[in-house]
């Protein structure tokens, strides 16, 4: 059985018609009828159930359709391998990201990182942990920029930065002139929490049974973007980490938290023994070496 049998089945068990396979295919449809005949014949059972040009696979054809779509698949996969390896400048990255770090975060990575390597090409995703989580264990990123670590055996997580956390008043709240409170200071003020899909649940969580606060929960958001927009239309009050994106929304004051020093830290995480092309490489050791350095310093 060659390779070129396994593709002209595959586009005959597509189109479902010989005559358009073989315009697909840009050969005559005489030799591709001849070619799934021979593998037919190879089989020693029918592949289709025929009618005219058209054609549909029988349960012979479809068990078969399975294997050939995976080889094909992993042809095209060792095409692309080498392509990349011989060309390392010019590959495809793709990062997976919070919904939090888009506006400004993964910009600025993006782009400085593409003045050293103009050729390489992004392929972006955002979404919440549970959403990122899904797209690594499926395969389909190279790796993504999370906070906390998923903690899913076989990944590896390294941090990158840190965000100090502050406790967010709407303007007109009697607390929004100071600068630095205590949690127990909106005992009993209405709360708008992060549902459980959110990255940042498990810090919120962290930091009040740190500081022993027990809000009020009136509201549950799905995003930090969400969160914010509530607080700032006062509707109540939260905890959200120190954001550039968030900051810039009106109406909202951000306190120091002074009982309590906890930080969220972003970091980068991937599946190890997965392949890793270079372009790939290329952006992690860059996040590794320039983000992490910058973190090591600061602490």
């Amino acid at each position: 059985m060659e390779l070129a049998q396994m593709q002209y089945f595959a586009a005959v068990a597509e189109l479902q018609h010989v005559t358009r396979a073989a315009e697909k295919l840009n050969i005559t449809q005489p030799a591709l009828s001849h070619s799934i005949a021979k593998l037919e014949e190879e089989f020693g059972v029918p592949l289709f159930e025929r009618s005219g040009r058209n054609v549909q696979l029988n349960r012979y054809g479809v068990l078969f359709a399975k294997t050939v779509r995976n080889v094909l698949q992993e042809v095209e996969r060792g095409k692309r391998e080498i392509a990349e390896m011989a060309h390392p400048e010019t590959g495809t990255v793709s990062l997976a990201y919070l919904n939090i770090l888009g506006s400004a975060t993964v910009p600025s990575m993006v782009g400085s990182f593409k003045m050293r390597h103009p050729g390489i090409r992004f392929e972006l995703e955002q979404g919440n942990q549970q959403h990122i989580q899904r797209l690594m264990e499926a395969g389909q990123c190279d790796m993504a920029l999370i906070s906390p670590p998923s903690g899913t055996p076989g990944h590896r997580w390294v941090p990158l930065f840190s965000r100090k956390l502050y406790a967010v008043v709407p303007h007109v709240h009697p607390l929004a002139m100071r600068e630095e409170i205590r949690l127990s200071e909106l005992d009993g003020e209405a709360f708008i929490e992060h549902k459980s899909i959110c990255a940042f649940r498990k810090m919120l969580d962290q930091l009040l049974a740190e500081t022993g606060f027990k809000p009020n929960v009136q509201y549950e958001a799905d995003d930090l973007q969400t969160v914010a927009g509530f607080v700032s239309q006062g509707l109540g009050v939260s905890v959200l980490p120190d954001s550039d994106g968030l900051r810039k929304m009106e109406g909202m004051s951000w306190l120091g938290i002074s009982d309590s020093s906890c930080v969220c830290t972003v970091g980068l995480e991937w599946k190890e023994g997965r392949y890793e092309s270079p372009a790939a490489k290329l952006f992690r050791d860059y996040l590794s070496g320039e983000y992490g350095e910058k973190l090591r310093r600061a602490n």
